[in-house]
């Protein structure tokens, strides 16, 4: 350290803290010198040798259109990092934690979590240069070598919490159909009330029926939409009056509004109080919006008639795996099959096979 004045170093305004007997550091830097100065382990290196996972370069064009769409309403959350030991804390008078970190520019700093975010700052600011004037918040370890690096990826990873989909619906704006799933848990019949707006899966004695997440995906599917594409408020108006006259046809969504059915009772015994008999109910819908409006509620009307329970043999080999119901893509696809042959809509002769190797298998 008693040549860290000869050396060239960067400065970063910090906040120094102490964690586990170690001392760390918080502090801001702008996005234009991250590139720069963050040393990524490259995908040649043995991963025995690196210090974080390989990076995934799928991930980065989202993630950079994210900045560069949102320059004024973006968040990135904050970088970590090991730097070498040739660091120097200059402490403000009267503030002793708070101050200047010095990192020599012969320093190697190596991101412990954020190689992602790390190369898609690079990439935004390729396309929106203004965006280099920006900030992130990083925080400073001092580096102990190559084996608590990476026990310092595996501790930041393990206890991260991914939130759950419905959460995810309930906070995200940005996306149309997240959007149009909490307009209709607000508006449409069958959801207002009976939203599980936090959890995906919902608990056997939970008082909810329907979760966010998956009004989301099943109007997605009713309106043929892509995970990103927009969706706009004719075709949102559609989607609630699609399961708004749904409501009207299937006596148990009555019933429960009514409180002559409870709820728990409802979950247990039919297939319409989960997310495969809703997906494949979106997935019929979608083609009853291809048919004019007269035939269609014809069609709509049978789904009323249909024997939705569980203990309903058909639904027993579609719906299920092991005795319990399934969501993959497999089952919701046999059971929307059902659901159409039931009502009489025509079914595609690929679509018949596909089920009989499905039903055989």
């Amino acid at each position: 350290m008693d040549n860290f004045d000869n050396d060239f170093c960067y400065s970063f305004p910090a906040v120094r803290g102490s964690q586990a007997g170690r001392p760390f550091y918080i502090a801001t830097c702008p996005l234009r010198i991250i590139p720069k100065i963050f040393i990524y382990d490259e995908e040649e290196v043995p991963p025995e040798l690196r210090a974080q996972r390989t990076l995934n370069k799928s991930r980065i064009p989202e993630m950079s259109r994210y900045l560069v769409d949102n320059p004024s309403d973006y968040i990135f959350s904050a970088l970590t990092a090991s730097v070498g030991s040739d660091v120097q804390f200059v402490e403000t008078n009267g503030a002793p934690n708070i101050g200047t970190l010095k990192v020599s520019m012969n320093s190697e700093i190596l991101i412990n979590d954020g190689q992602h975010r790390r190369a898609a700052i690079e990439e935004a600011i390729k396309i929106k240069p203004e965006l280099a004037q920006d900030n992130i918040a990083i925080v400073f370890y001092i580096d102990e070598g190559l084996q608590r690096s990476q026990q310092m990826f595996a501790d930041l990873n393990q206890n991260t919490i991914r939130p759950s989909a419905s959460l995810s619906t309930l906070y995200n704006d940005r996306d149309p159909s997240s959007r149009v799933a909490k307009y209709l848990a607000r508006n449409a019949k069958p959801f207002i009330g009976y939203t599980e707006m936090e959890r995906s899966s919902i608990p056997v004695k939970s008082n909810k029926i329907f979760a966010l997440s998956s009004i989301k995906h099943a109007t997605r599917a009713l309106l043929r939409k892509g995970p990103k594409d927009d969706i706009n408020d004719e075709e949102r108006d559609i989607a609630l009056n699609f399961w708004d006259e749904l409501y009207l046809q299937i006596p148990e969504w009555k019933l429960i509004h009514e409180k002559s059915l409870a709820v728990v009772e409802y979950r247990q015994e039919y297939l319409t109080g989960h997310g495969i008999g809703l997906q494949a109910l979106a997935n019929v819908g979608k083609e009853l919006l291809d048919i004019a409006v007269d035939a269609r509620s014809e069609y709509i009307s049978k789904l009323g008639r249909i024997d939705w329970r569980k203990s309903n043999p058909e639904w027993s080999k579609r719906a299920m795996q092991h005795g319990r119901l399934s969501k993959a893509s497999s089952n919701i696809f046999l059971t929307t099959l059902e659901i159409k042959r039931q009502i009489g809509l025509t079914l595609d002769n690929d679509d018949v096979q596909k089920e009989k190797e499905l039903l055989t298998e």
